[in-house]
């Protein structure tokens, strides 16, 4: 008898000892916060030693002191300035001044901008414009998830050039032998997902354009098809635990245990997580995933993808990012999409010796209303010479993404093209013919960069 019960102590000391030794354990006082009825066990339980050791990662920045109202405005003053034109010079320069703090206290300036030149549009520069949109549509057009508080350059960077928490296309596991069938990425240690045996990878397939709805529980019993499958529910179950470490959350927090299905029961907090979703999705398709290229080579991934965000890179392991201070009532020139810079006119045709020149105005293929008649000259040559040919070449500006403003100057020299069709030229006397270099400038904003030029020869 006394042996047993000397055996149960030495057991119950080394369940003791392992409990408090053991990787991941947390030793009360815990805080707890019911979140639902009583007996359904959604409660919310928070360390206050694990918060505190966050709050230094949640300190805001000083507020840069404001500027008095009016003055002229920034893009009268500072060339190849296309989002914060709608903002006085004092105020961008004030933005820009908080910026810097938020992502570049280190480098400074110079992260972004060619000190030689600050209008040119340098990488750097590029990637944070597009950035700059991508705050001002998330605090404008995702409310349904960011509310009023909204998000900064801050609340992603933390005084980082490079945001901790990002995230590219898994390349996969190396496979000595699929002899034993294929792991489909899970039952490996993966701290995106709790380090939990479930797919590794719980963001391509769900968090890119064209995600997968997250299925887990179906309404039919023996459920078969795409979305109902186990597979389909272990890859949601891996979602489902990066949001909750992204938050540090519980299920319960989104979710009510009487029926995880059942949205009338769940809280209000999971139509946020619905909607923050969906804006993740939004943002690494249309602003992140197309910058690949734009990045130095040691930015990219493994398999060539620019860096992309999910739902750690603003959380930080806080259901709120930033404990849910908001930094954006200070800088109200981010709460809004702002006006949309004013693209100039194109400038008139011209003849220049033998040679048209079209000019096309930003981010159009459009002719010019007074293209076809100064194309006349070269029509009636052509004409009047049935061997000859137009050679039609089209060029852009530096400014903009680069394949896009190669396409550009494609669609307008087939602009041109098609207007000499128009006027009875047959197709097979318009050469198109690429230039050396496409691009017509070297840096900043030139309208006469923008152009088609025709000869015929």
């Amino acid at each position: 008898m006394k042996l047993g019960v000397s055996i149960t102590l030495l057991v119950a000391l080394f369940l003791t000892l392992a409990m408090l030794f053991r990787a991941g354990w947390e030793r009360p006082p815990m805080q707890s916060e019911q979140l639902g009825f009583r007996g359904l066990g959604m409660v919310e339980i928070d360390n206050p030693r694990t918060q505190a050791a966050r709050a230094p990662l949640n300190q805001l920045p000083d507020v840069v002191p404001a500027v008095p109202a009016g003055g002229p405005a920034a893009a009268s003053v500072y060339k190849n300035v296309q989002v914060l034109n709608d903002l006085s010079v004092g105020e961008f320069t004030r933005l820009m001044v908080a910026m810097t703090s938020w992502v570049s206290p280190q480098e400074g300036c110079n992260y972004c901008h060619n000190p030689s030149g600050l209008a040119a549009d340098v990488p750097a520069k590029v990637i944070a414009r597009r950035m700059l949109q991508m705050t001002r549509h998330v605090n404008a057009d995702w409310k349904s998830h960011v509310a009023d508080t909204g998000v900064t350059c801050f609340t992603c960077h933390r005084g980082q050039p490079v945001p901790s928490n990002l995230w590219y296309a898994d390349p996969g596991s190396a496979h000595g032998s699929r002899f034993a069938g294929n792991r489909a990425g899970q039952n490996a240690p993966a701290t995106s997902v709790g380090l939990a045996s479930l797919p590794g990878d719980p963001f391509s397939q769900f968090l890119t354009k064209g995600g997968e709805e997250i299925r887990v529980q179906s309404t039919a019993a023996l459920p078969a098809g795409r979305g109902n499958s186990i597979q389909q529910t272990e890859a949601t179950y891996g979602l489902m635990m990066h949001i909750s470490k992204s938050l540090g959350t519980n299920c319960t927090f989104c979710h009510n245990t009487r029926s995880f299905f059942d949205w009338d029961a769940s809280t209000p907090q999971r139509a946020t997580a619905w909607h923050g979703i969906r804006m993740v999705r939004d943002l690494n398709a249309n602003y992140l995933e197309p910058l690949a290229g734009k990045y130095p080579e040691g930015r990219m991934g493994p398999l060539g993808d620019a860096p992309k965000l999910d739902c750690a890179t603003c959380h930080q392991g806080e259901h709120k990012p930033l404990a849910g201070a908001s930094m954006l009532k200070d800088y109200p020139a981010l709460a809004s999409v702002g006006k949309v810079a004013q693209a100039a006119p194109a400038p008139e045709p011209i003849v220049v010796g033998e040679t048209v020149i079209i000019f096309f105005a930003v981010d159009s293929a459009a002719l010019h209303d007074a293209a076809p008649k100064t194309l006349e000259l070269l029509i009636v040559k052509l004409k009047a010479n049935p061997k000859a040919k137009a050679t039609v070449s089209g060029y852009h500006s530096a400014t903009g993404d680069a394949a896009r403003n190669q396409e550009l100057a494609k669609s307008r020299a087939m602009a041109v093209q098609g207007a000499l069709k128009s006027a009875g030229i047959a197709e097979d006397r318009v050469v198109l013919e690429k230039p050396l270099a496409e691009q017509a400038n070297v840096a900043g904003e030139d309208p006469k960069a923008r152009r088609v030029e025709v000869v015929v020869k």
